[in-house]
């Protein structure tokens, strides 16, 4: 049974406010030019949101193709503008990477990539037609994620990205890449038909990360591996799911609890009040 899409809300919702001592941000490698260090089959782009630091491979801005990332670019559109009836369509899309459900969406919103390009000026993203043609880059992938936690931490995109499914609806294992990172909330993969390609795009409490290659699953990992060291500690701060009246029904629930707490964690302090009606 689908998790309801009022319920991913409010996981996310949740997104944002630390509860103990959040996990630390990866610390990119980077060259002399600043440029994160990877092999030329694979693009990697990293913002560190407090600061707004960013940093890429130098083929950062690669248009690659977009396989089922993309999709996020579908649901960003769907459920903000499309018909109320699709939203849990939207959601699981991007939980379970269902080329049937994109195919549908796409057909009856074929504006929504090139909406969501242009409104998050998303550079190297072009869609020809059909969204399995797409491409985009991982510079546009963390462009999109900073943007969301941003300004709209409660989407039910980025709530559907922290719930995602283990295997997708395809059969294919959703464990690879930078959701492997120490502190990633939520992720998209994506992967070509033929296995010779794959890439992910995630984010946690304080950075957004996305990465592609020429190459397997395990290729990706090894090389985003390689690409970052743990970095520090984050201080403790932040809100317990149990304090904040808005979700504390969800502090016991043992499905939602951890991922709600962990995306509670990421709504920044000036904004914790509010939310939770303290």
């Amino acid at each position: 049974m689908r998790t309801s899409v009022s319920a991913l809300l409010t996981t996310t919702a949740i997104i944002l406010a630390p509860a103990a001592t959040a996990a630390a941000a990866p610390a990119p490698i980077v060259d002399g030019n600043g440029a994160i260090v990877a092999p030329s089959s694979t693009t990697i782009s990293f913002a560190h949101t407090p600061s707004g630091a960013r940093a890429g491979t130098a083929n950062e801005h690669e248009s690659r193709a977009g396989v089922s990332i993309v999709k996020l670019y579908i649901a960003e559109y769907v459920v903000r503008h499309g018909d109320p009836e699709d939203h849990a369509d939207a959601v699981e899309m991007i939980r379970a990477s269902d080329d049937a459900i994109a195919d549908r969406l796409y057909a009856k919103y074929p504006q929504s990539i090139s909406t969501t390009v242009a409104e998050f000026g998303l550079a190297d993203t072009h869609v020809p037609g059909y969204w399995g043609f797409g491409t985009t880059s991982t510079h546009d992938m963390v462009t999109y994620l900073e943007a969301k936690k941003r300004t709209d931490p409660g989407s039910p995109v980025l709530a559907a990205m922290a719930t995602a499914h283990g295997t997708a609806a395809d059969g294919y294992p959703q464990n690879f890449g930078t959701a492997l990172l120490a502190g990633v909330i939520g992720t998209k993969w994506g992967w070509s038909d033929d296995r010779a390609f794959h890439a992910s795009a995630s984010f946690g409490p304080d950075f957004s990360v996305a990465a592609s290659v020429y190459g397997s699953a395990d290729r990706l990992t090894e090389n985003v591996f390689g690409a970052f060291t743990e970095g520090e500690t984050s201080p403790e701060h932040g809100t317990p799911l149990a304090d904040c009246p808005a979700v504390a029904w969800l502090a016991g629930d043992p499905t939602l609890g951890a991922p709600a707490q962990a995306l509670l964690n990421t709504v920044p302090p000036q904004h914790i009040a509010a939310f939770c009606g303290a």
